[in-house]
This record gives C-alpha cells, sequence and structure tokens, in this order.
C-alpha cells in the first residue's frame, strides 16, 4: 500500500529545513515574514501554512517548494536535504 508520508510520518520532506533556514537568517525571518514573501511572489500561503508545512502537517506542492527555495535564497535540493 502507497503512503504519502516521510519515514518520520511528516507529509513533506523540506519542513524541518524551512525552519532551519528561516531561523538562520540576518535578521531572523518570521513564519510571518515568509508567508508574506511567498505572497509576494503569488503564492496563496498564510503564517499558518507556513507552520503547518514547517511542523511537517502539510503537504508542500512543487510550485511551492520552488518559491520557498527562492525565498529562502537556497537551491530546491537544499531544501529537500536531510
Amino acid at each position: 500500500m502507497y503512503k504519502n508520508r516521510a519515514p518520520n510520518g511528516r507529509y513533506n520532506l523540506c519542513g524541518g529545513r524551512v525552519t532551519t533556514l528561516r531561523k538562520a537568517r540576518t535578521p531572523k525571518l518570521s513564519q510571518r515574514g515568509l508567508a508574506d514573501i511567498l505572497q509576494l511572489g503569488g503564492l496563496d500561503v498564510d503564517k499558518n501554512a507556513v507552520q503547518r508545512i514547517e511542523s511537517g502537517q502539510r503537504f508542500v506542492t512543487d510550485i511551492e517548494l520552488k518559491a520557498l527555495a527562492q525565498a529562502l535564497g537556497v537551491t530546491v535540493e537544499e531544501l529537500l536535504k536531510p
């Protein structure tokens, strides 16, 4: 049976990296700040969606993954690293 979850039970692979990279920015970027950047890029994402992505409770589409990478100044591959 096919499962749409990572081995750790999360719904995405990038959430932990998004949190790490967001907090590593200088100045530190808030979840709302990241949502604002994503909205300026044309995504319909709010602070709660960012929180659910980071906690692994929300799927991330390829379009969102690309936008997250651009917003955080990294490659998509960097977001998918363990």
